[in-house]
């Protein structure tokens, strides 16, 4: 079960002042040097409702993510952390990709 795909999820709900920062922050910064760790194929950011955001990170496999988790998590939550120390909530899931459907061409 460790060659199949991953997705580490990441959901924020935002205090509505630091939407804007968080937007930049994530965009910018954040996003991009998780992507760099060559760990995850692609990202996504999406917004909901004002303030509440999901971030899903496609890995190439557990052993990425289980890499990523040892050895880049930390500081890039700590940098995170002091980015935005208050109005922010922040929660984590990982998911294993059983199978991918795709949609018939017509």
């Amino acid at each position: 079960m460790n060659d199949r795909p991953v997705t580490y999820e990441v959901t924020c709900s935002i205090a509505a002042d630091l939407c804007e920062e968080f937007e930049i922050f994530m965009c910018g910064r954040h996003i991009p040097e998780i992507l760099s760790s060559g760990l995850f194929t692609s990202a996504s950011f999406a917004a909901s409702t004002p303030g509440r955001y999901r971030i899903r990170y496609a890995a190439h496999d557990r052993t990425a993510l289980d890499r990523y988790l040892s050895t880049f998590a930390d500081g890039l939550r700590t940098d995170f952390a002091d980015r935005f120390p208050t109005g922010v909530l922040v929660t984590r899931e990982e998911w294993t990709i059983l199978r991918r459907f795709e949609a018939a061409k017509t």
